[in-house]
């Protein structure tokens, strides 16, 4: 389920992140897109949302590892 519910969406205003999203690109087989876009419809998101909370859990299990540095 989506944590948006009770958040009006306003232009250029971010709901969840401190930054806007900005559109970037990036390839990917048919299999892998057509899963991501399965996995987002069953939790309710987009597909950009599912990557962007995807990579947020990585960057900081990798920024909280003390071999990061």
């Amino acid at each position: 389920m989506s944590s948006r519910k009770g958040k009006k969406a306003v232009r250029g205003v971010p709901l969840f992140y401190d930054e806007k999203k900005r559109v970037h690109g990036i390839t990917l087989t048919n299999f892998v897109w057509e899963g991501l876009t399965a996995l987002a419809h069953q939790q309710q998101i987009s597909v950009s949302e599912l990557i962007e909370r995807w990579a947020r859990t990585e960057i900081d299990k990798n920024s909280n590892s003390p071999s990061s540095g």
